[in-house]
């Protein structure tokens, strides 16, 4: 007997589901290490790798490719322009952590969503980032992310769906971050 999968927003619930029972009965499962390595190029240019992780109580080995990632600036900010800025990247993660959250605590709740897109904006003053003033912030003195969303999901339930983003934790609260250095 052929089965089909239990699909809503393309996430299959019924193995979302059995995750959620996994980690309810035993929590050490929920116990996530990402990883990345980063190499500087030149100038602002550096790429990034990611492939290994530790999760669901052991080192994955799923992964068969290594997912690379570059990074430069913008010309008028010194660099070649051969890929998003790191501030950019920052809208990336958070506009996609944002959106596959939403989408999957819709799918575990019953909502449908036909579509959605959203747009991110976030500003910077570069008196931080170059010194001049130690009043400013050196990186985004704040982000906008509009969303446009069909879906028969109220803005009110979007919203609350939207708060279980990871990124979104991350950026809004502030995450501890060790540097250390070898030579």
């Amino acid at each position: 007997m052929i089965t089909t999968a239990n699909k809503k927003n393309g996430v299959n619930v019924d193995q979302l589901m059995a995750t959620v029972e996994a980690v309810q009965g035993n929590p050490e499962l929920a116990k996530f290490e990402f990883r990345a390595k980063n190499n500087w190029i030149e100038g602002g240019h550096c790429v990034t790798s990611v492939k290994s992780f530790y999760g669901v109580g052991e080192e994955d080995t799923t992964r068969k490719e290594t997912f690379t990632m570059e990074a430069d600036h913008p010309t008028v900010l010194l660099g070649e322009d051969l890929a998003p800025s790191a501030a950019e990247i920052v809208l990336h993660a958070l506009g996609s952590c944002l959106t596959a959250a939403m989408t999957y605590h819709a799918a575990a709740q019953g909502i449908d969503i036909e579509g959605m897109e959203s747009t991110l904006e976030g500003g910077i003053d570069l008196h931080g980032f170059l010194g001049l003033n130690p009043e400013i912030r050196k990186g985004y003195d704040g982000i906008k992310v509009k969303f446009k969303v069909k879906s028969d999901a109220s803005e009110e339930q979007l919203r609350a769906l939207s708060q279980f983003s990871p990124v979104f934790d991350m950026i809004t609260n502030p995450t501890p971050v060790s540097i250390e250095f070898e030579k």
